[in-house]
């Protein structure tokens, strides 16, 4: 089934396995859904389950917040995650700090959908990738899938948590298919897929760029004759961090690939914590692969310039080979 099928899917479980599960966001009712990953749900539920709400973000996620404490398990949806920027001082003033503020008496199993990322020509207000934003903040769990799967998975998962946890669709990856076992167990956090298993680099890929990645590993296969071990984290926190240093370990060399801005972005972070974990087994400098340092452009030649693509990926890895083809 398609990406947007699967988290459909992962929604229609949990509301039939717990009552206290409900969704609310902007047209996810009667429109059903801005990506239609909430189709059907409102017939089949009713509208005290599935719950449009006016166009306020900070309203909405402080509602999940409240609901959340006492004792429902709300799956908030915005709509793009440049809007969850509204909702900032409720997500992590509030749902991410309560448990600690009130010593542990209270908990907020509140779920944050939203899907980011370019390549849909939205402009700059609707195509950001801002993961690193919410990774940075303790109290949260963090969640990128990048499979139809695992967005099952990792949803149904984060539904059943007892913490917070914002959970990061990419816009491009909604249509993909993949397979999907309906009423599969929750996948747990913090453990990543190895992709593809190489000798040669390890590449890294964030959210969508772990497709890419996957990518860029048949051609440098292919035309190069180089194993590139590709390992996708598919959750930021908790990270899976002993994955990715014991594949450092056997490769001597890592590219880290996102969509994300250069600047204090989720690949600075593992970054550091490689070379921090690593350094006696690397072989070259851990390399990045990142979206431009700029607002996403409207024009579709500049937009398609703004983020990684496949022979991005190729060339790091080449790179950290001290190869030029």
């Amino acid at each position: 089934m398609r990406y947007r099928e699967a988290l459909g899917l992962a929604l229609r479980e949990e509301m039939e396995r717990d009552e206290n599960v409900f969704i609310m966001g902007e047209d996810v009712g009667v429109f059903q859904g801005a990506f239609k990953v909430t189709a059907g749900l409102l017939e089949e539920f009713g509208e005290k389950r599935v719950r449009d709400t006016p166009i306020s973000e900070n309203t909405i996620v402080g509602m999940g917040v409240g609901s959340a404490m006492a004792g429902l398990r709300p799956v908030v949806e915005i709509m793009t995650i440049n809007f969850a920027l509204l909702a900032m001082d409720q997500v992590v003033n509030h749902a991410a700090a309560i448990h600690y503020m009130f010593g542990g008496q209270v908990k907020v199993p509140l779920v944050v959908r939203m899907p980011q990322g370019g390549g849909h020509q939205l402009g700059p207000t609707h195509s950001h990738s801002l993961e690193a934003m919410f990774l940075h903040v303790p109290g949260l769990l963090v969640a990128v899938p990048s499979t139809a799967a695992d967005a099952h998975g990792l949803l149904k998962a984060a539904i059943r948590d007892d913490n917070p946890v914002i959970f990061i669709e990419h816009e491009a990856l909604y249509g993909r298919k993949g397979e999907v076992e309906e009423g599969a167990e929750p996948l747990r956090f913090g453990q990543a897929a190895v992709r593809r298993e190489g000798e040669d680099v390890t590449v890294v890929g964030i959210s969508r760029m772990a497709v890419t990645a996957g990518a860029a590993a048949e051609t440098l296969a292919s035309e190069h004759s180089i194993s590139a071990e590709v390992i996708d984290p598919r959750t930021l926190r908790p990270l899976d961090l002993d994955t990715i240093i014991e594949s450092v370990k056997k490769t001597n060399r890592a590219v880290i690939v996102e969509e994300g801005w250069p600047h204090g972005g989720v690949g600075a972070n593992l970054a550091a914590l490689i070379q921090e974990q690593a350094f006696d087994w690397l072989d070259a400098p851990v390399l990045r692969v990142t979206g431009a340092d700029v607002p996403m452009p409207y024009s579709k030649p500049l937009e398609q310039a703004a983020f990684p693509h496949e022979e991005h990926v190729v060339a790091a890895a080449l790179a950290s080979l001290g190869r030029d083809s």
